[in-house]
Order: structure tokens, then C-alpha cells, then sequence
């Protein structure tokens, strides 16, 4: 029997699981609920026999992706996020996007998040935010159905057909009474993103929230990220908003070299064309 027993053999006469999928399984043992785990308690939750478990959890260790505590619990280590700052959708992508993300934190001084999809999720990349602003659950690195989020939704409406009816077709979790919790509503939600090109999640995980969200495009159009800002529901008007989040997130567009982003809109190229002194309204316009 493989691997010592436990969940790592091919007892029921199953392949067992290559070297590299038990390590998966380590690392994968780790989430913000579980930051810290024993040995044990690494086994329990890969479903890895302790002995498999105390060899790999040691190769790991010796590289640098665990790191053993004072009090002999195993935590992700530094290496791991020194290979994570290679990911081109997330650190380099927040370097570009952070002078935009600053400037609608200014703004509003309340939430400002990047999201990424990432399978049937909006994982966040980054995350501004003051001591006055409205508490969110979101959190650097942490994931998200897409169908909850004002991010997710902008994601999701430009996401491949294959995604789009993956979302569709599974149970959408629900958080509060205001989720989208149908496929019909689903639908409906993401065409008026695309129609619009924004997105407007109101109480949706938290009912005391809303949020408005902009896609982000890369060289090519492709929308390879959104960003949002998160603020109280009571007392907000999201149309307020609509303008700054969408120049926030055209001006990450324009510096990852989007075609559309970095074209002037047909209504400026008309005021552009026609004849206005430099102290006209026109002219102003542009200049904004």
C-alpha cells in the first residue's frame, strides 16, 4: 500500500496520487481559517498518511514554502510568496493598477479592490481602505463566487461561454436575501453589464454594503481583471459613483496599452473636431 496508508494509497484499488498532488494536498491543507496546523493536523485535512505527511512536510520546509513556528505548528512560507510575485496577474498587474486605485481611494476614501477570475471565482489582488470605511469581508488573496461581488460580475459577463454556464448551470451560494440566487437572475445581471460596461452589487454578501465595479482590458481588449469600490448601502447614490470607477479602471486600461482605453470616445472626437476656443466648454470637457 502506497504512501503508508491513509488517504494516499490505492486501497479500493484507485491510481494513487503522484508526488506532486500529495504536496498539493499539503499546501492546500492552509486557508485563512487555517493559517497554523500540526502535523496532525496537516494529515487530517489532505486526507495524508502521518508518515507521508511528516516527509513531505519536511522537503517543503527545507525549501522554504512551510515554516515551523515556536510553537511547532507549520505555516505557508516566504518562499511561496516570493513565487507568487511572479504571477503576471497579480503583482504586476497591482503596480500598474495601484497610482489608480490610490487616486479612487482619495476619492472616496472607502473600499477599493482589484479582483482576477480565477476558475468560478474573483480572487482580489489588492485592496485599499481607511479606518472610516465600511467593513467588507474581502480580503487580499481571498476568493469569492463571482456572481456575488460587483468584481465577479464584471468578470463574469466577459468571462468565456464555457465559464459563463459553468456558474449557471451550479447552486449559487447564497449570503443574504438580496444574492442572486436564480440563473434567470443571473442572465439578466450580466447582460446589463455588458450593456453598460459597469456592475452594481447591492447587499448582496453584506446587506450594510454596496458596490461598483469597471472592467479592466489588456493590450489585446480582453478584460483580464475589475476593479470596485465598496461602500455603506445606506445613504449611498452608486450613480454617484459610476464616473470615477470607470476612469479609474480605463486609466488601467489605458497603461496596459488597451486599444479601446487608449481611443478618445466618439463624443470627444466630435467636440475635439469642432472649432471651440481653449475656454469653452468643449474644450474643457476634453481636457477632464
Amino acid at each position: 500500500m502506497a504512501g503508508g496508508g491513509g488517504g494516499d494509497s490505492a486501497a479500493s484499488g484507485k491510481e494513487a496520487p503522484t508526488v506532486a498532488t500529495r504536496l498539493f494536498r499539503i499546501l492546500d491543507a492552509f486557508s485563512p481559517e487555517r493559517p497554523a496546523l500540526t502535523l496532525s493536523a496537516i494529515s487530517r485535512h489532505s486526507g495524508l498518511a502521518l508518515t507521508t505527511t511528516h516527509r513531505l512536510v519536511g522537503e517543503l520546509a527545507g525549501w522554504g514554502a512551510l515554516e515551523r513556528d515556536s510553537e511547532g505548528k507549520y505555516r505557508i512560507g516566504l518562499r511561496m510568496y516570493e513565487l507568487a510575485a511572479l504571477a503576471p496577474r497579480g503583482i504586476l498587474l497591482r503596480e500598474v493598477a495601484m497610482p489608480f486605485l490610490g487616486d479612487l481611494y482619495e476619492a472616496t476614501h472607502q473600499n477599493v479592490q482589484l479582483g482576477v477570475l480565477d476558475g468560478l471565482d474573483v480572487v482580489f489582488v489588492e485592496r485599499l481602505s481607511g479606518r472610516e470605511a465600511v467593513q467588507v469581508v474581502s480580503r487580499v488573496g481571498g476568493r469569492l463566487p463571482l456572481h456575488t461581488t460587483g468584481v465577479g460580475l464584471v468578470l463574469l459577463a466577459h468571462a468565456d461561454q464555457a465559464v459563463q454556464e459553468a456558474v449557471l448551470e451550479a447552486p449559487l451560494k447564497r449570503f443574504t436575501h438580496k444574492t442572486i440566487s436564480t440563473s434567470q437572475q443571473l442572465r439578466r445581471a450580466l447582460a446589463e453589464v455588458r450593456r453598460n460596461g459597469f456592475a452594481i452589487s447591492d447587499g448582496q454578501i453584506e446587506l450594510t454594503n454596496l458596490s461598483v465595479a469597471a472592467p479592466v482590458h489588456d493590450e489585446t481588449d480582453t478584460v483580464i481583471a475589475a476593479l470596485s469600490v465598496v461602500v455603506p448601502s445606506q445613504g449611498s447614490d452608486p450613480r454617484t459613483l459610476i464616473p470615477a470607477v470607470r476612469a479609474a479602471a480605463r486609466g488601467i486600461s489605458r497603461a496596459l496599452g488597451s486599444p479601446r482605453a487608449l481611443a478618445l470616445p466618439a463624443s470627444a472626437r466630435r467636440e475635439a473636431a469642432a472649432p471651440t476656443s481653449p475656454g469653452s466648454p468643449a474644450t474643457r470637457r476634453i481636457a477632464e
